[in-house]
């Protein structure tokens, strides 16, 4: 967790990220920022850009239609329909009516100089507006329709192009960056976090950009009756402006609240999840109940707190706008009382009739001026929803932020065939600066031969691995396949020519021929054939459908050793020079550890094979034994060889072995 003064000194991307993992910091959201990460949601949306181009176009034409429709149509209504008065000839036109229906001239002060409309053309006036507005009705409904499932698919889209690129640079970032961060967090990052670039478009950027444009629709209209509802609007711009400033820091501070608590409920939920058997082996239900409920709480607590800020801050804000709306009503009524002409008069004849105050122009400035004070309301409710948004964006940007620890050589040599040997060349590596887990590593395994590497726990048998699939780099020293540094080769070859099979049996939904030859595209021939060798054909052609059974999540129909030989078996299908195998026996009984053993180096005569075990049994059929110590080499040998040693430390570590399983078995 990063604090605030920490960030004056930290500029990047990934250290203004972190921040908004930390409730108690406001977040400094400023319009430069905004501005810079809605820049970095442009590539995502750009796949999808002649479509959002095309919905703002048809949404701007909507409005200013249905803006000029709903004026003319009040001034139909009240002033022709309703009083009789002849109309305008653009309304003629419209209609498809005569010039007997049309005002003829107008005088000075704007009213018609001619006589009204007669009964029979006022009823005529009604029934055509009638059906151009249910017509009009009818073609905005289906309009309507199609643009929200248009713009649904849009959205969707950009959604998902950003989902996929997270994923994808999560998968690229090593081991180092996953085993400090829950998974929970990512998981929330990339469901919840990332889906705010939808709203991004909609809140930050259609609903803004469409809120001007009505609002500068309403004001124009508001204008043309009189410029002092235009002077009333803009004293009620004030407060709100002003309230706005203020709750703006509280928002943002509830909305990064409101996001650490949800990601900490999924990490809570994944976590329960994954130790389900523990938790009912342990009878521990009610706690991990418990737990979840103030998890739950918490986050629904942060969340409402975050729509209280902004409803408090909607309520005074449209309190003011109300209260301006009544007062200018009160104006509009006395105006109307005078019969004083509006800003434009005559200019306006040609449209609309509203060159008077009259009922009509009462009606039509004040759903003008509701409409623009609405508005105004609107864009101080979408101004807080954009703060969340971005807090939102930011967090999800923060992984497209991280650069991956380990990268492509600019010009990458090819990886070497055949593989003779690997060697770690004084590797040195630490998790932590301060806590070393390898230190001067000097170890080579040589093709056709088993190299086992065995240690006590925490003594860095599998951090040795990892470097060589290039998990991790080393911080000194280097790892090389045929006195070649692995860092000069295309991860993709480098690992490409690797198999492992690890101590964690993970196995995925799905049928078991699916899971042995994951992600190789081998055949079934192939597929059989590395079951075989993994002693897997035995149990697997007793099931239900043989190798086409579908297997529960994680492999959950199968034992433990049944698991462990699947994974092993995927290791083998992969056939490449280098097989590392993490404790392959732990699970297996004696007989059908020694059969496996016996496949396996059978089958990997000409590969390198590195065992990581404990087993005694597995360890003294390797050609040769490294033991580590403290993250070092400390002997070398055949297993023969190091046990003759009277004092020798491998000595020392069998018998300690042993006992232990003498102890366990008594």
């Amino acid at each position: 967790m990063f604090a605030l003064t920490d960030l004056t000194e930290m500029t990047s991307p990934q250290a203004l990220a972190r921040a908004l993992a930390d409730p108690t910091q406001t977040p400094d959201l400023g319009l430069k920022r905004m501005g810079r990460i809605a820049w970095k949601a442009l590539p995502f949306m750009r796949p999808m850009m002649w479509h959002i181009i095309v919905i703002l176009s048809l949404g701007f034409a909507m409005g200013a239609v249905a803006a000029f429709a709903t004026t003319l149509g009040m001034d139909l209504f009240t002033n022709k329909v309703l009083i009789g008065d002849k109309i305008q000839p653009m309304q003629a036109f419209l209609l498809g009516l005569d010039d007997s229906y049309v005002v003829e001239a107008v005088d000075l002060e704007g009213a018609a100089a001619d006589a009204g409309l007669t009964d029979d053309q006022r009823r005529t006036v009604r029934t055509r507006m009638l059906v151009w507005f249910i017509a009009m009705g009818a073609f905005d409904l289906l309009l309507g329709t199609v643009l929200r499932y248009y713009g649904a698919w849009v959205w969707q889209n950009v959604s998902q192009y950003l989902r996929v690129t997270m994923i994808e640079r999560l998968e690229h970032l090593s081991l180092r960056f996953h085993s400090d961060s829950r998974s929970g967090d990512a998981i929330y990052r990339i469901i919840q976090d990332s889906a705010q670039i939808v709203n991004l478009l909609r809140e930050a950027i259609i609903s803004p950009i469409t809120m001007v444009y009505a609002l500068v629709i309403a004001l124009t209209f508001i204008t043309a009756f009189d410029a002092l509802l235009l002077l009333g609007v803009a004293l009620v711009a004030v407060p709100a402006v002003a309230l706005t400033v203020v709750f703006t820091p509280r928002i943002r501070r509830r909305s990064v609240a409101s996001r650490v608590a949800g990601s900490n409920l999924t990490s809570r939920l994944q976590e329960t999840f994954a130790a389900l058997k523990v938790v009912k082996a342990s009878r521990a239900e009610r706690l991990m109940l418990e737990r979840f409920d103030v998890d739950s709480n918490r986050a629904l607590d942060a969340a409402l707190l975050l729509r209280f800020e902004m409803v408090v801050l909607s309520t005074l804000v449209m309190f003011f706008g109300g209260a301006a709306v009544i007062g200018l009503e009160y104006v509009m009524a006395g105006w109307v009382i005078e019969s004083r002409p509006t800003l434009l008069g005559a200019w306006a004849a040609a449209f609309l009739g509203f060159t008077l105050w009259n009922l009509g122009a009462f009606q039509a400035a004040g759903e003008r001026l509701g409409a623009s004070l609405g508005t105004g309301y609107g864009m101080v409710r979408v101004w807080c929803m954009i703060q969340d948004l971005f807090i939102g964006l930011e967090r999800a940007f923060y992984f497209l932020d991280l650069e991956p620890e380990i990268v492509e050589h600019p010009s990458p040599v090819h990886y070497p065939h055949p593989v003779a040997s690997v060697t770690w060349k004084g590797v040195n590596f630490a998790y932590e600066p301060d806590q070393p887990v390898l230190t001067d590593v000097e170890l080579s395994a040589e093709a056709g031969k088993i190299t086992a590497v065995v240690g006590a726990t925490g003594s860095g048998k599998s951090t040795l691995m990892s470097l060589l699939l290039r998990l991790y780099d080393p911080d000194g020293g280097a790892v090389l396949v045929n006195d070649v540094d692995l860092r000069d080769m295309r991860i993709d070859d480098l690992r490409s020519n690797c198999a492992i099979a690890l101590q964690k049996n993970v196995l995925f939904t799905g049928k078991v021929a699916d899971n042995i030859g994951y992600a190789t595209g081998a055949s079934r021939d192939q597929i059989e054939e590395a079951a075989r060798i993994a002693c897997a054909d035995e149990f697997i052609r007793e099931m239900e459908a043989g190798f086409d059974t579908e297997l529960g999540e994680r492999g959950s129909k199968l034992s433990s050793g049944q698991r462990q030989r699947l994974t092993i078996a995927r290791a083998v299908v992969r056939n490449t020079p280098i097989l590392i195998l993490d404790e392959p026996t732990a699970s297996l009984d004696a007989e059908t550890e020694h059969r496996v053993l016996a496949n396996l180096g059978e089958w990997g005569a000409a590969k390198i094979v590195l065992l990581i075990t404990h087993r005694l049994s597995t360890i003294r059929g390797a050609d040769q034994i490294a033991l580590l110590e403290h993250g070092t080499v400390a002997e070398i040998g055949s297993h023969d060889e190091l046990m003759a040693r009277p004092n020798g430390r491998y000595r020392k570590f069998v018998q300690a072995e042993t006992v232990g399983i003498e102890g366990a078995s008594a």
